[in-house]
């Protein structure tokens, strides 16, 4: 049976990915991190959703890592998490440096601890246009280290490169994926707020996929 490591942040996209690996007949260990993230709320999702389908989960700690990001809207408290539709000085705001590459080395590392074939993460057809580390430029030049950085080659699978929010939204539906479980929300409370660039993007991924969004929002 084939082997990938799944990063797993909780949200739609990732927990998609893993229903959709799963459907493969591929066996699934999926790794949070915790690199400082003001939503923190993210991880206890993606640790009721492993809990769900049966996946291994481990959760990575990076938080020391924290003080090396600088200025965003999600590992500093001082920077306002953004409100209202993803423009491209609100996304910027949330771009914590090079994270992509980090959560990817880290997967990295333990894919080749467990022989597995390959590294999974989210990326999807609406996110490269700002962040530049989910660009397929970006995801083919990583796969190409990470099958020289061990004897054992580790390959990056992006399957939903080519897709939009909606069209995920849609395989989740498909797929029968709990989709209430997952969290999206970027300021981390009990409820998403409904009004930040990721409550927004989800609403809409909803609306235009024609799915009721069962998500409990603040606004």
């Amino acid at each position: 049976m084939k082997r990938s490591v799944l990063i797993h942040s909780g949200g739609i996209d990732s927990t998609v990915l893993l229903a959709h690996l799963l459907a493969t007949g591929r066996e699934v260990f999926a790794l949070s991190v915790d690199y400082g993230q003001r939503h923190r709320r993210e991880i206890e999702a993606a640790k009721i959703i492993c809990t769900h389908y049966g996946v291994k989960h481990q959760v990575a700690d990076l938080r020391a890592l924290a003080p090396l990001f600088g200025a965003n809207a999600l590992t500093d408290n001082a920077v306002a998490v953004p409100e209202g539709h993803y423009e491209e000085l609100s996304m910027k705001a949330t771009v914590v440096p090079n994270r992509n590459m980090l959560l990817i080395s880290v997967a990295t590392a333990w894919a080749i601890s467990l022989k597995a074939s390959s590294v999974a993460y989210g990326a999807h057809g609406g996110d490269h246009a700002i962040y530049p580390d989910c660009r397929p430029v970006f995801a083919d030049a990583l796969d190409k280290a990470m099958r020289l950085a061990d004897w054992h080659e580790i390959s990056l699978e992006r399957p939903f490169v080519g897709m939009d929010k909606a069209a995920i939204v849609r395989r989740g539906t498909e797929l029968k994926v709990p989709l209430a479980l997952t969290w999206s929300c970027y300021v981390g409370g009990a409820k998403h707020c409904g009004r930040c660039g990721t409550c927004v993007e989800r609403k809409e991924a909803f609306k235009n996929a024609g799915v009721a969004d069962p998500t409990d929002y603040v606004a």
